[in-house]
């Protein structure tokens, strides 16, 4: 019932929306800010990288940008489009101003609006120059003719009545203000990370209509199942930390797994160190969480004993008697963020379906960790995984096996 309360409020908002445009148009500076030039097509090309627009305009094993990856959401499942210049199904017929049209205001070419799920709500922080430079790219990669899917959203979410009135609650067209004061690095890396990157895409909670909370306090990402923890980066962090896991996935305290491992792959590690030093700056700024941890109460002895052995057989070997690991093989346990959060989702599927960091130029042949779904029961995990964020001075809740069971058969995507 408050579902569908909350529907008819958004159709009965999209009436007023329609008779509300709030586009903005910025022209380019001239022609030759999206000419087929080889500087435009260098830096639309790294302008992508940082977006991650193959991400989700690629299949797997796919033509680059030639669409087709479902991206299934809580409302029904929507497919990538064809971004390569093929004039029937890409973007061949599209011009510079329908493409900033897109990334600025969420059209598409004819005006129709877009679903959210193409993070136009950050992308509209792009500067025009950008997106004329992504354009010169795109019409640069190979043509292919391959039709878009058709989305299987679920009514009324399938309607432009319903994203009208997504778009009169949630979305405002802006482009990035940068704060003079703040210095050019700091905003280099705001705009990265509030624009391109769209890192609150996943770092932030979402409503009840799938709006992004604002800032980056962390959030679980809709049907991955993946909970992406707050950007409000802990005071003990090193900068350079920060920019070392950004840029290729590890560190001495950390690995990247789940879904940030595909970010890293595909765009992160490609970008320039004095980029990912400026997302590092932006963030080491952010202020700390006011979020006060609740205590927890310890678990109990028999369920510690019983986790004990069973790391003792199947972790110790890997992480140490200590949980301290051995980096950057083996990542520590002790004060990882990924063990100790509230949420125990990420390492309860770690557990079960193993953990995998990306292949990076900097550490091209990573470790990973096996699953064990195959070997422990849930009762087993929850067991261990309490062990872990219990013992070396983590002091997080213990897991049960109903949460465990919960995440045993979700998609590992």
């Amino acid at each position: 019932m408050k579902r569908w309360l909350l529907l008819l409020a958004i159709l009965l908002g999209a009436l007023l929306a329609w008779a509300w445009p709030r586009d903005q148009f910025i022209a380019s500076n001239s022609r030759a800010d999206w000419a087929f030039s080889t500087a435009n097509v260098a830096r639309g090309a790294y302008l992508a990288r940082a977006g991650d627009c193959m991400g989700c305009h690629t299949v797997r094993g796919g033509s680059p940008y030639a669409g087709g990856r479902a991206l299934a959401t809580p409302f029904g499942t929507l497919y990538g489009p064809n971004l390569t210049p093929d004039l029937a199904t890409g973007l061949g017929a599209w011009s510079a101003d329908d493409f900033w049209g897109a990334l600025h205001n969420g059209r598409s070419r004819g005006g129709r609006y877009l679903y959210p799920a193409f993070p136009f709500p950050h992308y509209t922080r792009t500067t025009r120059a950008d997106s004329d430079a992504l354009y010169a790219y795109l019409r640069s990669v190979a043509p292919v003719r391959q039709p878009n899917l058709a989305h299987t959203m679920d009514f009324p979410f399938n309607t432009q009545l319903a994203l009208a009135g997504w778009r009169l609650f949630f979305f405002r067209p802006g482009v990035f203000v940068p704060a003079p004061e703040q210095g050019a690095s700091w905003n280099r890396g705001a705009y990265l990370v509030e624009g391109l990157g769209h890192c609150s895409a996943c770092h932030s909670s979402r409503n009840a209509f799938g709006a992004s909370a604002a800032g980056l306090a962390g959030g679980m990402i809709p049907v991955l199942n993946w909970y992406a923890p707050s950007l409000h980066v802990d005071a003990s962090w090193p900068q350079a930390e920060l920019v070392q896991l950004l840029h290729t996935s590890t560190t001495p305290r950390a690995t990247v797994f789940g879904p940030m491992a595909e970010v890293v792959a595909n765009s992160l590690q490609y970008l320039t160190v004095q980029d990912v030093h400026a997302m590092a700056l932006y963030l080491k700024a952010l202020p700390a969480s006011t979020t006060a941890a609740l205590p927890v109460a310890a678990p109990d002895d028999a369920v510690m004993a019983a986790g004990l052995r069973l790391y003792d057989k199947h972790c110790m070997a890997c992480h140490g008697s200590d949980g301290k690991g051995l980096a950057p093989a083996y990542p520590p346990l002790a004060g990882a963020q990924a063990l100790t959060m509230a949420p125990s989702v990420n390492a309860v599927r770690i557990v079960l379906h193993g953990g995998f960091a990306p292949g990076t130029a900097a550490n091209p042949r990573p470790y990973g960790m096996p699953p064990f779904a195959h070997v422990l029961e849930d009762e087993e995990v929850a067991q261990v995984v309490t062990y872990a964020r219990a013992s070396w001075g983590n002091k997080a809740g213990a897991v049960t096996a109903a949460q465990v069971n919960r995440y045993r058969s979700v998609p590992l995507e």
